[in-house]
């Protein structure tokens, strides 16, 4: 019988399994999309819910128990500063799951899950602008020999 084996296992040990998790929830804070099979967005989105209640409510503890769970202080601060006034007004289904089709290679379904009134500038957090790459290609070195 299958009593209290509520969560989905993903083939992984248990460490493996939290330390996912704990990536793919910092992964979603920070560019608010993200493209990952369908079992695994489903695991995601109670926990990124879960994330953004406790980021709404100010308190020390809150804070200690949202760093505890992220790891990563710039993910935490956004989740305290930006998502938390973003859905201050909303109880709840911050995220939203849209399946995309299948991988190809194994099948794998495919899904895209993101925040539910996301910023669309939150994906290009590190992609390099092209001006200052093509300045910097452009300019040549500088260099001085010294003859002794």
């Amino acid at each position: 019988m299958r009593h209290g084996l509520h969560h989905r296992k993903l083939n992984r040990t248990s460490e493996h399994r939290k330390s996912l998790i704990k990536n793919m929830l910092n992964s979603l804070i920070k560019y608010e999309q993200i493209t990952t099979t369908l079992p695994k967005a489903k695991v995601l989105k109670p926990q990124i819910d879960k994330v953004i209640t406790l980021g709404k409510k100010d308190s020390l503890a809150n804070k200690k128990n949202l760093f505890s769970k992220l790891q990563d202080k710039l993910n935490s601060r956004k989740v305290i500063n930006v998502l938390s006034k973003r859905y201050l007004s909303r109880n709840g289904g911050y995220s939203r799951i849209i399946k995309a089709g299948f991988r190809y290679g194994d099948r794998a379904p495919l899904a895209i899950i993101e925040l539910v009134d996301r910023d669309i500038n939150a994906k290009k957090v590190d992609v390099k602008k092209k001006d200052k790459e093509n300045k910097s290609e452009t300019t040549p070195e500088k260099t001085k020999e010294t003859k002794k």
